[in-house]
């Protein structure tokens, strides 16, 4: 019998889905696009359509062009590169792990990176507790130098508590849940060090290392930006390249190594990055809690567990989820100060309990 002229149902259907796929994909990007532009008409200072399309064009000149160009696209492109940041290395943390409940967050890796931050201002005067930045705004925050030692001492903590989160998962076989709980001791023990860190310093520093320690996109310039796009993007390329990996280790570790996937090497490696991501991401604007575990889990229930296009769909929502947050505390105060950071722990408190509950007595 020889096949008929209609489309197999299987191939149907897998065309089918691709197709859910690109529409949800056009969706995100579509929702990102105009999350952006209310996010540069609404604020304290209206501005029109016209007013905001003149400026970019660079025919608009004042304060119009001021509010644009010096405040609110550095707080969009802030929101956007650092929630594609924390989106990816939520993902990878999770995946590497095979642990849903891993994120930088839970796991301490970002408490680390304020630690070592918190160390840097205090011990070494990496940072600088200006006007701007006590006004809510963008520049003026750190020195090209002291950004540099910012983002290495932020990086050492963070690696630190990513390198024994690695050796606890791996050398002393410790289940997902234990896991957790050693993140939470590492997190409690990286707070520790803050706070004593703060208790040593004097009134400015402590003011610095609180403000700080906030999570705030508004601070950073348009070099912070850069940097932390450009960590972001080939550390995307390398997740990207190793998608097919991913997917082998969450079916099975024996699976993965049956299939040629050399397991250590990739855990080792995308831990690191993850840490470096977040070490970057915290050194420039500060705690940003649980977006990096909302994110991937939003991304899995749209697309499903395959890494060709979580890893794509976590980075895009994790920048539009930080993106609304900002404009929200923006519009909610008035004045940009309301930290980011508290909008994303109201938000991922609430799924981190539900993941706990979901998992059950184990």
């Amino acid at each position: 019998m020889g096949p008929g002229p209609s489309t197999p149902p299987v191939l149907a259907g897998f065309n089918q889905q691709r197709r859910w796929v690109l529409v949800k994909g056009l969706l995100l990007l579509a929702a990102t696009v105009l999350a952006a532009y209310l996010a540069v008409v609404l604020g304290a200072f209206d501005l029109t359509p016209g007013a905001v399309l003149g400026a970019l064009l660079g025919r608009e000149e004042g304060r119009a062009a001021l509010v644009v160009w010096g405040i609110r696209l550095p707080r969009i492109a802030a929101s956007l590169v650092m929630g594609w940041s924390l989106g990816l290395a939520g993902l990878g943390t999770m995946s590497l792990l095979k642990n849903p409940l891993a994120s930088p967050f839970t796991l301490g890796i970002s408490q680390g990176a304020a630690f070592g931050a918190a160390l840097a201002i205090v011990a070494f005067g990496a940072g600088n507790l200006g006007a701007p930045a006590l006004a809510g705004q963008s520049g003026g925050y750190w020195s090209l130098a002291n950004a540099y030692l910012l983002t290495g001492c932020a990086m050492l903590g963070s690696l630190a508590v990513t390198a024994v989160i690695v050796l606890l998962a791996r050398v002393r076989k410790m289940s997902p849940q234990a896991v957790i709980l050693a993140g939470v001791a590492l997190s409690s023990l990286s707070l520790s060090g803050t706070i004593l860190v703060q208790y040593l310093a004097s009134e400015v520093e402590v003011a610095a290392v609180v403000f700080w320690t906030f999570g705030d996109v508004a601070r950073s310039t348009w070099r912070e930006i850069g940097l932390l796009a450009a960590a972001a993007l080939p550390i995307t390329v390398y997740f990207l390249r190793h998608r097919w990996d991913l997917n082998a280790m969450n079916a099975g570790e024996d699976l993965a190594l049956g299939l040629g996937v050399e397991v250590e090497r990739v855990r080792l490696t995308g831990m690191l990055l993850c840490g470096l991501l977040v070490a970057l991401g915290t050194a420039f604007h500060g705690v940003v809690a649980f977006l990096g575990l909302l994110a991937p889990h939003i991304a899995r229930r749209l697309v499903g567990a395959d890494h060709g296009l979580l890893i794509p769909f976590s980075c895009l929502l994790g920048g539009l989820l930080l993106l609304l947050a900002d404009t929200a505390g923006r519009l909610l105060v008035g004045s940009g100060s309301l930290p980011v950071g508290v909008l994303t722990s109201f938000l991922g408190a609430p799924l981190f309990l539900y993941l706990l509950l979901k998992g059950g007595p184990r």
